[in-house]
């Protein structure tokens, strides 16, 4: 844990004990951490979520990248209305929306094609340059989009492009195909609606 943390084991006995993070002493006097615990102290912290404990946390995480606020506020709600138990963490740019991926570790990525300083194409790229350990399917929202821009997207391995004029319902279904609310699997049929 103290490896994970990037700190003394010492450091980790200290925040348990002071009760910044929460755990307990064994009878030998080790102390221990559950894995949800550990998870929710490093998102509490802006730390970045190892893959290992991504599966520990209570609820799935949706990070949304959308620039148009109607949109956006009408997706956050269907969201909380369809899956009241999904955490959901709005953007409303490509760099944002990198840095949220890489602090959350989300269980799924909903992407505006256009946004004022990336489009999807670009994120997703850096997504996958940088990282190489996305696991979350990320889909594409939008209102159009070149058929080159398509075919790049298909082959970084996006999930599912559904056209924003097809309505909220198919946003929802595409986020079911690709598996987080129904078996929160990352392995779904790749869908397109338009």
């Amino acid at each position: 844990m103290a490896r994970v943390l990037q700190v003394t084991p010492a450091t980790v006995a200290s925040w348990i004990d002071q009760g910044h993070l929460k755990g307990h002493r064994t009878p030998t006097g080790r102390r221990r951490v559950a894995s949800a615990d550990l998870a929710e102290f490093l998102r509490a912290h802006g730390m970045a979520v190892p893959n290992e404990l991504s599966a520990a946390r209570e609820r799935p995480v949706v990070v949304v990248v959308e620039d148009d606020p109607g949109y956006l506020k009408a997706l956050v709600r269907m969201i909380a209305q369809e899956e009241p138990d999904t955490e959901v963490i709005e953007t409303t740019t490509g760099m944002d929306g990198l840095l949220e991926i890489g602090r959350v570790s989300p269980d799924l990525v909903i992407l505006d094609y256009a946004l004022p300083d990336l489009n999807a194409v670009q994120v997703v790229q850096r997504l996958v340059d940088t990282s190489k350990r996305l696991t979350a399917p990320v889909m594409i929202v939008t209102g159009g989009l070149p058929a080159a821009a398509e075919n790049d997207l298909r082959m970084l391995g996006v999930r599912a492009i559904v056209n924003k004029t097809d309505g909220m319902g198919v946003v929802i279904e595409a986020m079911r195909s690709v598996g987080l609310m129904i078996d929160n699997s990352n392995r779904g049929p790749l869908v397109t609606a338009s």
